[in-house]
């Protein structure tokens, strides 16, 4: 199989990259080599997907099997790239998000964000959602039910540039007494980036069109589950300090970037979607101390001075606990 990937270097495409060369199948990269260097692996094709008469230009005369746009977030530069690449690839797989939803349910047929009014020229965390239910729309507009849109939730592993899972792992092995959010019992979802690769590739392989979830696991896991994991797989000495939403919420903490999978219960529907037709197209999921290990080792190879994207600073976290110790304090002292 001849695969297009528009991205292909940063994190899910280097990671559909690697799988696809791994099975055997034979990959192009279409992007801008702003990101990274280029794959020696691969053939690369320099081009701005946001430029029409240069995207066609850079596909010319050539043909693929499937495109995977990894990149798209504004409906007209998908628009564009579906229709200037129908030519070259029969099929199209579109990475979304499962904030599409508009909360009335996690279901793929469940309804998602309507069209913002008016459409953005740019894409923010409040129409990130509603946009990329617009963008599978344009494929979906030109491919039908052939199309292959995946919705991931929150992916981890290495070479995560957000470093929403990886405070974790590297937070808990340095020890202490770790700020943990909410109920240990409270269920999280997320997957390994390299799981819902090896996914995507073989969905491709077999032709597979329609819209999935893709998220993990395939069981139950809990906030408590993971950061014990954490603690066994980091081999550290870190105790737990359970942080309750009220407490988290007064002390504005912001949910998800300060406090990395947290968000208050009444918000958290979208750790809680169902993955059923992933299960039945076969999806699987490695052991999370392999995720939790391998995120970690590859967390290690930055600069000692890497500026994170996510997580409680060391001080934010100091004050907190003290916070913390004192209303335990004064709650026994009246109880």
């Amino acid at each position: 199989m001849r695969i297009l990937i528009l991205g292909g270097t940063v994190f899910l495409g280097r990671a559909l990259t690697d799988a696809a060369i791994a099975a055997g199948h034979e990959v192009t990269h279409l992007n801008r080599c702003q990101s990274s260097g280029p794959d020696p692996r691969v053939e690369c094709l320099r081009a701005d997907r946001t430029d029409e008469s240069a995207l066609r230009a850079a596909v010319a005369g050539k043909r693929w099997d499937v495109v995977v746009d990894t990149s798209g977030y504004l409906p007209g530069v998908v628009s564009m790239a579906v229709k200037a690449l129908r030519s070259t690839a029969p099929r199209y797989a579109f990475v979304s998000t499962i904030s599409v939803y508009s909360g009335n349910g996690f279901g793929e047929d469940a309804d998602v964000a309507p069209p913002p009014d008016p459409v953005p020229d740019a894409m923010t965390p409040e129409t990130y959602g509603a946009l990329k239910a617009m963008c599978e729309s344009a494929v979906r507009d030109v491919h039908g039910e052939h199309a292959l849109i995946v919705r991931p939730g929150l992916i981890v592993g290495p070479h995560d540039p957000t470093d929403r899972f990886t405070y974790w792992p590297h937070r808990v092995a340095l020890g202490g007494t770790v700020l943990a959010p909410g109920r240990a019992g409270r269920r999280i979802q997320f997957i390994d980036v390299r799981d819902l690769a090896a996914w995507m590739v073989s969905l491709l392989a077999r032709a597979i069109g329609g819209t999935f979830n893709a998220t993990g696991p395939a069981g139950t896991l809990t906030m408590g589950n993971l950061l014990e994991s954490c603690i066994t797989a980091t081999r550290s000495r870190a105790t737990l300090a359970w942080a309750s939403d009220a407490f988290l919420l007064d002390a504005g903490v912001t949910p998800w970037k300060e406090m990395p999978l947290w968000v208050p219960e009444k918000d958290g529907g979208f750790l809680q979607v169902p993955i059923g037709r992933a299960l039945g197209t076969g999806i699987r999921f490695r052991p999370l101390v392999e995720t939790i290990g391998d995120t970690l080792a590859w967390s290690r190879t930055r600069a000692v001075d890497h500026a994170w994207k996510a997580g409680l600073t060391p001080e934010r976290e100091a004050a907190l606990l003290k916070e913390l110790g004192q209303k335990a304090l004064s709650a026994d002292k009246h109880g």
